[in-house]
């Protein structure tokens, strides 16, 4: 059984203008986490882990931005309309040691309505945070905030904007539009 996504409102006050965005704001949006928590949100989806063949994007990879954008604009993506969720990039974190044969941490990246000339828009950064497998006690290190354990567990996964936790992510929009712009330049050589 699939798991909710769960993204708690802001903490701040006044809340963070990107927590959450208005529909027609212009938005990069990262959302990443450990693979164990996205594999509860799409227990039916397979993995392509293979480094030998792989392939962009994971097949979780647009599932993943459509809850995203669900959870965020409270609808789903809006298929008419030009730009609204484009899936750009994605992140693959891989087991050590060598060989790598599977990865245990995934990230994707997706634009909405972010216009095609524009290199350097305005990004969310959100985090998935694991709650399960260790009881809390990374999300009591990561967060300002606590939370119940049993609001969770086997229910929901928990997915918490930059604002709301205590790393800055001051290089969020650089980071993620880099990795963007990395991924464009890949897409065009393979072309």
């Amino acid at each position: 059984m699939a798991l909710d996504l769960h993204i708690p409102v802001c903490i701040r006050n006044p809340t963070h203008p990107l927590h959450l965005p208005s529909l027609e704001q212009p938005l990069r949006i990262q959302i990443e986490g450990p693979l164990i928590s996205i594999q509860k949100l799409f227990p039916d989806i397979p993995w392509r882990t293979n480094v030998m063949s792989l392939e962009f994007p994971q097949p979780a990879g647009p599932a993943l931005a459509r809850l995203t954008y669900q959870k965020i604009y409270g609808q789903d993506v809006r298929h008419g309309v030009a730009g609204d969720m484009v899936v750009r990039d994605e992140y693959l974190g891989w087991v050590m040691p060598k060989p790598l044969r599977h990865i245990d941490y995934y990230g994707v990246t997706f634009d909405h309505l972010v216009p095609t000339d524009n290199p350097d828009p305005e990004v969310l950064q959100i985090n998935i945070i694991e709650i399960e497998e260790d009881n809390g006690i990374y999300a009591s290190k990561c967060l300002p905030f606590s939370i119940d354990l049993t609001e969770y567990a086997g229910k929901k996964i928990l997915a918490v904007p930059r604002c709301c936790q205590k790393r800055n992510g001051t290089q969020d929009r650089m980071r993620v539009n880099s990795s963007v712009a990395e991924r464009d330049r890949e897409m065009l050589q393979q072309a």
